[in-house]
Formats: C-alpha cells, structure tokens, sequence
C-alpha cells in the first residue's frame, strides 16, 4: 500500500510544487476565484449500481424493497463512497460517475462530500432505464447536452453527457459515457458501442469547426479495452482502433503507395482512433482521421477492471490534441486508484454485495492531472 501511494503522489507532486512556488492555490475551496487556478484534477468512476433505496420499478431485483435493500442501506454504502473518495488527494474537482440510479443520488453524493465544494451536478438516463450518468464540480458546468443514440430502432441503455467547465479562463469540455455491455456477445453488442464512438465523432468534428481550440476529454466506462481490437484477434472493427498498420488497413484505409482519392469522414463513422503518442497524430491512418491520446500502456497499467482472473481496462480518459500544444490545458498525469479501500489484499476491485453491505464497486477509478501553461 506504501508504494501505491508513493507513485500516486509522485504523479501530482511536479504539479504541486509548480503551483506552490508560482503562489498559486488549488481550485475548489474557493472556485470564483479562477485567476489563481493552476492544476485541475479529474475523476471518472463506474460506482456499480448506486440505487437509493426507493422503489420505482426500474431497480436491479436485488436493490428493491421486496430483497430487504432500503434507504437506510443506501445511505450507508453512500458515506462509505464518500469516506472513500475523501481520502484521494489531491482531492478531484470534478468527478464523471456511472451506474448511479438518479440525480438525486448525484446530489446526495455531492452533499455527501460537501467540504469538498461540488456545487455543479448533472445527471443524464435513458427512459425507463434503471441507472445513468452523471458529473459532480466545483466549477460552473455550462453548455450541458444529452446525447441519446438510437440504432435499428433500439435506443442504448445510456446517453452521453456533454459539458463544460471553465477555470482560468479556459474551457474544457468533458463527455461522460457508459457504452453498452458486452451482455449478450461481444460481437453482436460491438454495433451500439460504435453507435456511441459516431456520436462522440459527430459533436468533436462539429466543436473542430466551431471551436478549434477548445480541449475534449472523453471518460467513463466504455466496456471496451485499450487493445480490444486485438484481443478479439483483429477480427472485427470494434469502436475504439488502435494507430496502427493493420487496423489501419483493416478498418479500409488504402496505405500511402496507392494513389486512391478517399473521403476520411465517410470511412471513420462509427470509431474512434486511439494513440499513445503526445499530441496523439495519427502515424498509419490519413493526418485527418480524429484520434485521441489513451494514457493506457503509458501512464496506466494493469487494469481498473478484473473479470474471470485478467484485468480489463474498459474505464477511459480519451484526450483531444489540443491538452498537449504546451498552452492553456495541457496533460500532466494520470492514475489508476489501486489502493485500499478500492481494492482488496491482492490488489483487485473490492465488488459492492448488497446483502452484506461490504465492498466498494467493482471498478476502480480513475484520476487525470491537468495543468494550466500560460504564454
């Protein structure tokens, strides 16, 4: 546990210093005051099922009152998560959550944690689905949208939820997802997961035109690894590609010897390219395609999820080109928490039992450093 917390603090150390000699304070006790922000930690969690203990119909059968859960129950696993999330430091000024029932389990989170100034909530489901999304800050969040994806007919489980937050006088903006699951066959469900990658394409290609400068981070749970591509053995076009060759070639990009005219958009609708390099420019797809920077296999290791003995990395910052152009927000660091009480003994997620009332959830968070260049 000494040496978890050790590299989590050297990853927020630099920043720190940086902000203690420039005689800057942290944002959050005092978020009007934006001149003096330096450093923006933020957090994307899948809290696995945060129901509120009211029964609606829509619950999960374990967490209705018929299966003895209740409001009293909710509100004990409540301080335990924000006993949990109390305990990060630095502490994150805006937290992305997912599989949480309503916004009033949202603000009940934020009341929880109310010494840490979330002032700003938002919660975003689908109709009649049992849980949703949602973001807690300690900035003004602004220019909220909800982005339902509807495909043959069905609409998915979860819509996107788009906003922004300003600090420094400089804008973010955060699109916080939970795709649809690979219940029913990772094959069969990669469709709605590619539907959501074309939502994402859609609103950053519009934000290009209207806001070239303007930084996006995608985060939540995407039920989608890093390498899912080829852990599925390159045999299906998945929804998040990695930059390379075959990918390249495989998703029907002609490589650079034939003399082929292409329409790039046309060809990426529905995925979105991943990159480890800083800026994340595509090296093996057309300069125009849009990728994105995955701290996966450089900053994070392991996984932030553990199913059938190996870690999964589903849980996701995707970062925008404009967080590495050393001006305005630029990329500083990034972890997994991988300590107590998130994981157990052998390091795994501690899963929430709702008949004994123990364990945390079985994912891990997440947790992103930015830092602020002036010119």
């Amino acid at each position: 546990m000494k040496q978890q917390n050790k590299r989590l603090a050297a990853l927020f150390l630099a920043p720190l210093l940086w902000a203690l000699i420039s005689g800057c304070n942290f944002p959050g006790a005092e978020p009007e005051e934006s001149a003096k922000v330096q450093t923006i930690t933020v957090m994307t969690w899948n809290m696995q099922t945060l129901f509120d203990g009211t029964d609606t119909g829509n619950e999960y059968d374990e967490y209705r009152e018929s299966a003895d859960w209740s409001r009293e129950k909710y509100m004990g696993r409540l301080n335990i998560i924000a006993g949990a999330i109390g305990r990060i430091d630095p502490a994150p000024d805006v937290i992305a959550v997912q599989e949480v029932e309503t916004a009033g389990v949202v603000e009940d989170l934020a009341n929880s944690l109310a010494k840490r100034g979330y002032t700003w909530t938002h919660f975003a489901n689908s109709p009649g689905m049992s849980l949703g999304v949602g973001v807690l800050s300690r900035f003004p969040l602004h220019d909220t949208k909800v982005h339902t994806i509807t495909i043959n007919g069905d609409t998915t489980p979860r819509p996107v939820l788009e906003t922004r937050i300003t600090a420094g006088d400089e804008a973010l903006a955060l699109f916080i997802c939970h795709w649809k699951s690979k219940l029913g066959g990772d094959d069969l469900t990669e469709a709605v997961r590619r539907a959501s990658a074309r939502i994402i394409l859609r609103r950053m290609r519009e934000l290009a035109e209207q806001e070239p400068d303007l930084p996006v981070i995608i985060m939540g749970d995407l039920n989608e690894n890093h390498d899912e591509f080829y852990r599925r053995n390159g045999t299906v076009i998945s929804a998040l590609l990695p930059d390379d060759p075959y990918t390249a070639d495989q998703a029907g990009f002609y490589s650079e010897t034939e003399d082929v005219e292409q329409d790039s958009s046309e060809l990426q609708k529905d995925f979105l390219v991943i990159s480890k390099t800083k800026p994340p420019v595509p090296k093996y797809f057309p300069p125009e395609i849009l990728t994105l920077y995955s701290p996966w296999n450089n900053e994070l290791k392991n996984g932030s999820y553990y199913y059938k003995n190996n870690w999964e990395t589903i849980d996701h910052f995707l970062l925008s080109g404009q967080l590495f152009t050393k001006t305005g927000w630029e990329f500083s660091g990034c972890a997994v928490i991988d300590y107590p009480p998130f994981t157990n003994s052998n390091g795994h997620p501690v899963s929430y039992n709702p008949r004994t009332g123990s364990g945390m959830s079985d994912h891990l968070p997440l947790l992103l450093s930015l830092q602020l260049v002036s010119n």
